[in-house]
């Protein structure tokens, strides 16, 4: 009875602390259970799929749990583009079933997972990897050996929702300076004006850019975009105070880049 008693008194004192301490008990049990499950799981699978655990609140050095070699990445490598794209537009949510291409050429389809606590956060994401060339290498040698029209289109069709020649893209970086030139290199591409002849509407809307990408979470950010945009790291502020007065803002911006 003391014992309860004493936790209602905990309870009375510093209720927001109680409810916090609970909800960072839950999400470290969800994370080890799903940390658990990621070699089994892979095990289960075909050697080309990979399964990767995220872990949401490590962004964007989040890979916690990797096993296969699909993307060649590791414990400790930063989010895919996507993810962190979607993390920063709270837009979490599962996607099934997805293709995209690595850089070598091959192509792959993704399914990724969103876990969350009993409180609807997003804990973790369980993605898992699939290289299709060898299923489509092994569609071609039987089109062939069944005798189909070598001209035809011997590539299975894509039956998944998710994946259509607007469905989306994922750049899976082996480290954060990879994952940031990349960020930066979009964003710059899509003014369509060299960095040279850009005027101030041209450097904001590439800032504006970034900071929706999720950008400004990885370490450093300031700097790195000051230096693509030959501007001072004070100017990128300034920008960043610009678009949080912007109507349809929420006043607000990520501070990553200044850990």
């Amino acid at each position: 009875m003391a014992d309860r008693d004493e936790s209602a008194v905990v309870d009375e004192v510093a209720p927001g602390a109680t409810r916090t301490a609970v909800r960072a008990s839950e999400r470290e049990r969800l994370l080890a259970v799903f940390t658990a499950l990621v070699e089994p799981l892979g095990q289960a699978l075909p050697e080309s799929t990979e399964v990767v655990l995220h872990d949401l609140a490590q962004l964007p050095d989040s890979i916690v749990a990797v096993h296969g070699n699909v993307t060649g990445r590791r414990i400790g490598d930063p989010a895919t583009d996507l993810l962190l794209q979607r993390m920063t537009a709270g837009e979490l949510d599962h996607a099934v079933g997805y293709q995209t291409t690595l850089p070598d050429g091959r192509s792959m389809r993704s399914t990724t997972m969103i876990i969350k606590d009993s409180a609807g956060t997003p804990v973790a994401a369980l993605c898992l990897n699939s290289d299709l060339s060898v299923w489509q290498s092994l569609h071609r040698i039987t089109a062939q050996m069944i005798g189909l029209d070598p001209g035809a289109e011997t590539e299975p069709p894509d039956q998944s929702p998710d994946a259509t020649a607007d469905g989306p893209t994922e750049v899976f970086a082996r480290d954060v300076d990879e994952l940031a030139a990349h960020l930066i290199h979009q964003a710059i591409l899509e003014q369509q004006v060299p960095v040279d002849l850009m005027r101030k509407e041209h450097k904001l809307a590439v800032v504006r850019s970034l900071q929706a990408r999720g950008m400004f979470l990885l370490r450093d950010a300031v700097e790195m975009i000051a230096a693509s945009l030959g501007v001072t790291r004070f100017t990128i502020y300034n920008y960043l105070n610009e678009i949080a007065d912007e109507p349809g803002s929420n006043g607000s911006r990520r501070k990553g880049s200044e850990r």
